[in-house]
């Protein structure tokens, strides 16, 4: 019986009649030609990358199988995995440091006050500025004469250009990806935070607790979402960094700012080895998935 009052009591899904249907058919036919290009677009090139890096293809000459030729050379190329250690340090000195920065900022702007929309937009505006632009104008920054050195200077360093120095040219390079990408986490997780229920931090501050206890047992919870998200996000993009490396430093120096997507890069348009670079294409993508599945499993587990 209860069944039975579940199912008369349960609203009843309105049938499509002959002419909406039709008119549905109709919509699909006028979008899938967008949808096929969009398709051919977005998953095509991959698709074409995967497959090319299982051949020896060059422009303008004949095209052969090869298996996994092109991977047991990279096994072998002390130039693969040069170029694979400084993408993993550069990774490792941008994300975590551009999360921090993204959080600071965040909390302070979190509390609305005079003037906090402007100081927002000018954190934020790094992000929407030309890394090739800025990467020119750290070029003098990081310079011998240039402030950096000064700074140092003042601090009782030597005062030295940090781009021709082998020990220093990712440190430097980091700052720039930092100071570029800290202003979107700090949108993010600002988003998050004006989620965080007020009365609980009051709560908490009645209760004796202080700021660190605050943000460690109620404000850290609850942007674990945004961590994980971000920590994906600026993983993903410090995998792919070229740009600033090719205006600063051009690989130098003795190819210690030389990255993976910088030897893909010269593969497959200095040399014309685009088989070979879309080899190193796929183990970049292999790269970045199992990461993010490993931060998926770290950052991304529900409560």
């Amino acid at each position: 019986m209860a069944a039975v009052a579940e199912r008369t009591t349960r609203p009843q899904k309105k049938r499509r009649g002959p002419h909406e249907r039709r008119e549905a058919r109709i919509g699909l036919l006028f979008v899938l030609p967008c949808f096929l290009l969009f398709l051919a677009f977005r998953f095509g090139p991959g698709i074409a990358g995967l497959v090319l890096g299982f051949t020896d293809y060059t422009i303008g000459d004949t095209t052969h199988f090869t298996g996994l030729q092109n991977f047991q050379r990279m096994m072998h190329d002390p130039l693969f995995w040069s170029s694979l250690r400084v993408t993993v340090v550069y990774s490792v000195l941008a994300v975590p440091f551009t999360i921090l920065a993204s959080l600071g900022l965040a909390l302070l702007t979190r509390r609305a006050f005079r003037g906090s929309r402007l100081f927002r937009s000018i954190f934020f505006l790094p992000v929407v500025t030309s890394l090739i632009l800025a990467s020119t104008v750290f070029i003098w920054i990081f310079s011998t004469k240039g402030p950096w050195s000064d700074l140092m200077g003042l601090l009782g360093l030597p005062e030295q250009s940090w781009l021709t120095d082998s020990a220093l040219v990712l440190p430097a390079i980091a700052l720039v990806g930092i100071w570029s990408r800290c202003g979107y986490g700090m949108l993010i997780l600002l988003a998050r935070l004006q989620d965080v229920p007020r009365e609980l931090e009051e709560a908490a501050l009645m209760d004796g607790a202080g700021p660190f206890q605050r943000f460690r047992y109620i404000v850290a919870p609850q942007l674990k979402p945004a961590f994980f998200f971000l920590a994906v996000i600026e993983t993903t993009n410090s995998f792919q960094i070229f740009d600033a490396i090719y205006v600063m430093t051009g690989g130098g120096p003795a190819n210690a700012s030389y990255s993976l997507v910088y030897q893909l890069y010269d593969a497959g348009f200095k040399y014309s080895d685009l088989g070979y670079a879309s080899a190193l294409g796929c183990v970049l993508f292999v790269m970045t998935v199992v990461v993010a599945l490993v931060q998926r499993m770290v950052l991304g587990k529900e409560k």
